[in-house]
């Protein structure tokens, strides 16, 4: 693990305080925390891997949305309309 040095204002710091008070763990902690969530964490290409693999098809099923290319091809069909000012 490496040591770091951040300032931040008083008023981050004393809810950080609180909230490591109720949760009972520490400031750094709970930084870590807050940064893996914001940033993520680094992961193998093989995890990676299983994560798209697990969404991959996970709207085959659903009927409630129109066709993939009639979709695009409202899109690009708006923006053209845009953007000679046809709309």
């Amino acid at each position: 693990m490496h040591r770091t040095q951040i300032y931040m204002d008083e008023s981050v710091i004393e809810r950080l305080s609180q909230i490591s008070r109720q949760k009972k763990t520490s400031i750094s902690n709970l930084i870590r925390q807050a940064v893996e969530k914001a940033y993520g964490k680094k992961i193998s290409k093989e995890e990676r891997w299983k994560k798209l693999s697990a969404a991959c098809g996970i709207w085959k099923d659903r009927d409630d949305l129109p066709p993939t290319d009639e979709y695009v091809r409202s899109l690009r069909k708006n923006t053209r309309m845009k953007r000679f000012g046809l709309e």
